[in-house]
């Protein structure tokens, strides 16, 4: 095998774009869990990061090899490794719609990390057993309802909450989102052709301790120095299964999540074949989902998903050494404790642009790829994640005050309470709404009568629109309230309006003339 197969000039530049990309997310959760939710510091450094690295590692040392094999099977030189990393969009959904309604309901850290690991294992087992499905799944979701979700997501909190960080430091998370914009966006070339990440995070940290040395920010508070340098070896434990009998309430957003990353991982597959790199598309998505799976067993709180980034990354002239390198320098930097020192040195501030970034790039990526007749449904797919937001930020604003949505009375109880049952299960409902509509748009009303009957089904067991601000799962005939009879009733009834639509005429088109 020729040197050239594993490691390239242009790895260089792509190990910074990937392990920047990994770092940002431990730089994030670590901001959400100890600075939005009240974590321990030491529980977050030193043995959630640590496991959730993991498989960081596994996946992206698996990836090397199989470009290794590519490379060698088709005797070409320019083969370029898959990407694997921590998944940014459910980072955001699990950290405020698991782990920290988890803590809110327990009032215990490791509780809720046992439940948030819970959470990883059954997504790491779902993935597995779904990437041997991949080519039917894909056939049965139309893409809007792929993508429609996953751009909500995007935008609304991956775009949302990192731009928060940028305005409470806005000396330093401005220059760095403007060189992020000017360098990804506006391809300008940075001096001494430094990757654009780097460059950003390294102005808005000079930035930061420059204007903290000469008094002008209150700097924040430094973990590891206080603490020294620990070495933490995430071994696999059994505690997810404590947490396994309280994960009931979460299981409809987490499992969604593991169907969009595989239908996701064969979208990018499909990606690296049209650039000349063809990969087995359940290898890739059985890879991440072992990756997943082991991270949970060590303690990770965060699943991995194969990049989007992959021609990208082959446009740079990298090989198999950067996925090699991001794996070993992330994997290892969580166990030998480095990585907490860069955590804790980085301020958040000068890596929340990238995610701005990232979120700014699905979501043009979502209306891109879908047919332009389907963006309609993409668009819709909006309308739950919105009411998460808003269920998000009313929830801590009342949880700062004292209050809680059940003390509520009046017109503002009844407003609350439906923005609490649009906003939970939110990631099916998106998909099935946008799903719904792609295939009215089509004409084709038996297959949205479908979509709009499994809705149905979903609502009665609480999958979706669950009546209960914890959106718990139940059997129908085990609750009170009658909202999840009158919702299911409500689907079942349009859907039946939808196949009678379809005895209708199709609309004939009209002449180019």
């Amino acid at each position: 095998m020729k040197r050239s197969f594993m490691i390239r000039p242009g790895d260089l530049n792509a190990f910074f774009g990937l392990m920047l990309d990994n770092v940002t997310q431990l730089v994030i959760l670590s901001g959400i869990l100890i600075g939005v939710f009240g974590f321990p510091k030491e529980l977050v450094l030193y043995r959630i990061v640590p496991g959730s690295v993991v498989g960081v590692l596994i996946g992206n040392l698996v990836y090397s090899f199989m470009a290794i094999r590519l490379a060698r099977k088709t005797g070409r030189t320019d083969v370029t490794a898959m990407p694997l990393g921590i998944d940014t969009i459910s980072l955001f959904a699990f950290s405020f719609g698991i782990i920290g309604p988890a803590y809110a309901a327990t009032q215990d850290p490791e509780a809720a990390w046992r439940i948030a690991m819970a959470a990883i294992v059954g997504v790491g087992l779902v993935k597995i057993m779904l990437s041997f499905l991949t080519p039917y799944l894909r056939r049965f979701v139309p893409r809007a309802g792929l993508l429609g979700p996953i751009a909500a997501v995007a935008i609304l909190l991956i775009g949302f909450f990192p731009l928060l960080k940028i305005f409470h430091q806005p000396l330093v998370g401005f220059v760095s989102l403007v060189i992020i914009l000017a360098g990804f966006i506006g391809r300008v070339r940075m001096p001494f052709g430094l990757p654009a990440a780097f460059a950003a995070v390294m102005a808005g940290m000079a930035i930061y301790y420059s204007l903290s040395a000469a008094g002008l920010i209150v700097p924040e508070p430094m973990t590891v120095s206080e603490t020294g340098w620990v070495m933490a070896i995430p071994w696999p434990t059994m505690g997810f299964l404590q947490g396994f009998s309280e994960l009931g309430p979460y299981l409809a957003l987490a499992l969604p999540f593991a169907l969009v990353i595989v239908i996701g991982g064969v979208d990018v597959t499909e990606s690296a074949a049209a650039g000349g790199d063809e990969y087995n598309t359940r290898d890739i998505v059985l890879t991440d989902g072992v990756s997943t799976l082991i991270g949970g067993l060590c303690g990770g709180v965060l699943q991995t998903t194969p990049y989007i980034g992959q021609p990208a990354y082959k446009d740079m002239g990298a090989g198999a050494g950067y996925t090699l390198a991001t794996g070993l320098f992330v994997g290892l930097g969580g166990m030998l404790g480095y990585l907490a020192w860069i955590v804790d040195l980085i301020p958040e501030a000068a890596v929340a642009p990238i995610l701005v970034f990232i979120g700014l790039e699905i979501l043009a990526q979502a209306f891109s790829a879908t047919p332009v007749a389907h963006h309609k449904a993409v668009a819709i797919a909006f309308l739950p994640a919105i009411a998460y937001l808003v269920l998000i930020q009313v929830s801590s604003a009342l949880s700062s005050a004292g209050g809680s949505i059940e003390r509520l009375s009046g017109d503002a109880a009844v407003t609350l309470q439906n923005v609490m049952i649009l906003a939970n299960g939110f990631i099916i409902s998106s998909l099935i709404w946008a799903s719904a509509l792609s295939k009215i748009i089509d004409h084709r009303f038996k297959a949205a009568a479908v979509f709009l009957g499994i809705a149905g089904i979903a609502s009665s067991f609480g999958l979706i629109h669950s009546p209960f601000p914890d959106g718990r799962l139940f059997w129908p005939w085990s609750v009170d309230s009658n909202i999840p009879i009158i919702l299911s009733a409500a689907y079942f009834i349009s859907a039946g309006l939808l196949m009678a639509m379809d005895r209708l005429p199709a609309p004939t088109k009209k002449s180019s003339h």
